[in-house]
């Protein structure tokens, strides 16, 4: 007596403007014909497709939304698309959670300038330079932050909820692609936090001010900030306008596409 081979199952994905970043070249752009076996969800085979959860907003099965837990059948017609920046798909079920109420990051190892660059535009940015991916996505959830990497396998952990793969590799062309994609221009508040520890700033006590800044600069300022937890002054240097320089190119060249980076503060 022969036993019956399970027969295999089979969909059609496709996905959807910058989802195609995440697909081999070959398979950008086009329906892709995946065979998989009973009971897989629908989560499951777009990660195995190359495509991270977080990066997802809107998961179509034969033109009905579904969730990440949907179960593919065979013969199915699956469309995924990322956020949307124009379109209200309220009407619809998103498989994101609702909007965060305040922008905040954890970045990982690979992002330690862009982390600097979020801190000098007033961003709350968590990021040390030894933290593993369990740690980085335990911060992400527990913390309600954004999770920027340029890890995509990090992406893909169960936990994380919230996330992005940075498709740029130059930290002023990153800082410009997070603004776009969260709209932070609006909540741009510069020099309000420190970079090397992320602590909000305080007035610089006159006894700190006295004994940590220079003459030259206690006469040219008249505003002096410290971070309590690094005992660091900060106040209007020549190094401040290379910074309002790049703040101002980055909100510039974000909304309009703007012109060539300035230097490196």
């Amino acid at each position: 007596m022969f036993a019956l081979l399970p027969t295999m199952n089979r969909a059609a994905f496709r996905f959807y403007a910058e989802l195609n970043d995440f697909l081999p070249a070959r398979r950008r752009h086009q329906v892709i014909a995946c065979s998989f076996d009973h009971g897989q969800s629908v989560k499951h085979l777009v990660e195995a497709l190359g495509v991270p959860h977080p990066e997802v907003e809107l998961i179509l099965a034969n033109g009905r939304s579904v969730g990440f837990s949907y179960l593919v059948r065979n013969g199915d017609s699956i469309s995924i698309y990322p956020p949307f920046k124009s379109i209200d798909v309220s009407s619809v079920t998103s498989v994101q959670p609702r909007p965060l109420s305040e922008f905040r990051f954890v970045l990982d190892s690979h992002l330690g300038r862009l982390a600097a660059y979020l801190r000098m535009m007033g961003f709350d940015t968590r990021y040390q330079n030894d933290l593993n991916d369990a740690e980085l996505a335990r911060i992400s959830t527990c913390e309600d932050r954004i999770l920027l990497t340029r890890d995509r396998g990090l992406l893909k952990r169960s936990e994380v909820v919230n996330g992005r793969w940075v498709r740029e590799t130059s930290p002023k062309k990153q800082l410009v692609e997070v603004l776009q994609r969260y709209d932070l221009f609006g909540a741009v508040a510069p020099f309000r936090r420190c970079l090397r520890c992320n602590s909000m700033l305080q007035p610089a006590p006159e006894e700190m001010v006295n004994r940590a800044v220079p003459p030259m600069a206690r006469q040219n300022c008249d505003k002096f900030l410290f971070c309590q937890p690094c005992a660091k002054v900060y106040w209007n240097g020549s190094h401040v306008r290379r910074m309002w320089n790049l703040i101002e190119w980055a909100l510039a060249h974000g909304r309009t596409g703007g012109t060539s980076a300035p230097d490196e503060p």
